[in-house]
C-alpha cells in the first residue's frame, strides 16, 4: 500500500512540476478571460523544438464546453513552405481572474502558461511558461511600436530571461 501511494505521489509531483512560476514572474490580477479570448499574434518568442522554423505563428482562443479554453496554434514553416497547426486545451491553475492558467497539447501533460504583463485594452500580453525557457510577446496585431518591444525586452531581461536569444517573427505574408 506504502509504494502505491509513493509512485502515487511522485507521478503528481511529475506532472504537477511543469506547472511553476519562474522566480519573480507573478500572474496578472483581474484577468477576464472574455477579453483575452480571440486571436493573438506572435511577435517575439525564445526558441524551443515545438515552434522551431514557424513564423506568421497565431494562437487562437475560444471557450470549451467543460469551461475550459480551446487552444489553436499556427504558424507557418518557412523550410517546407507549409503551415502546421496544432489543437490544446487550456485551463486555470487557481482562479479564473488570475493569468495563470495550465495548457496541454499532449494528453495529460500540462505546462504553466503565465500571463505576467498585460495592457488594459487587451492589446497585448508577456507570457511565461514554467521557468526562464519560456517566453513570448503576443499581440492583437502583426505588428508592435519599438516602445513596446524595448519595454518587453528591458522586462524580461530583469526577470532573467535571456533576451540576447530573442526570436522576432516575420507576421507579414
Amino acid at each position: 500500500m506504502f509504494l502505491r501511494l509513493f509512485i502515487v505521489g511522485i507521478v503528481a509531483n511529475v506532472l504537477s512540476g511543469c506547472l511553476g512560476l519562474p522566480k519573480g514572474v507573478h500572474p496578472v490580477n483581474d484577468f477576464e478571460l472574455e477579453r483575452y479570448l480571440g486571436k493573438w499574434y506572435e511577435i517575439a518568442r525564445l526558441d524551443h523544438s515545438f515552434e522551431r522554423g514557424l513564423d506568421r505563428v497565431t494562437a487562437e482562443y475560444s471557450l470549451r464546453k467543460d469551461g475550459g479554453i480551446q487552444v489553436v496554434n499556427k504558424g507557418f514553416s518557412v523550410e517546407n513552405k507549409d503551415w502546421k497547426e496544432i489543437k490544446g486545451k487550456a485551463y486555470f491553475v487557481r482562479d479564473s481572474d488570475e493569468g495563470y492558467l495550465k495548457v496541454s497539447f499532449f494528453g495529460p501533460f500540462y505546462g504553466s502558461y503565465v500571463v505576467f504583463d498585460l495592457d488594459i485594452d487587451y492589446q497585448y500580453a508577456f507570457v511565461s511558461g514554467v521557468n526562464t525557457s519560456y517566453l513570448w510577446l503576443l499581440a492583437r496585431t502583426p505588428t508592435v511600436s519599438e516602445a513596446l518591444l524595448e519595454r518587453f525586452i528591458r522586462t524580461a531581461n530583469d526577470l532573467g530571461f535571456e533576451t540576447d536569444r530573442l526570436i522576432f517573427l516575420n507576421q507579414i505574408d
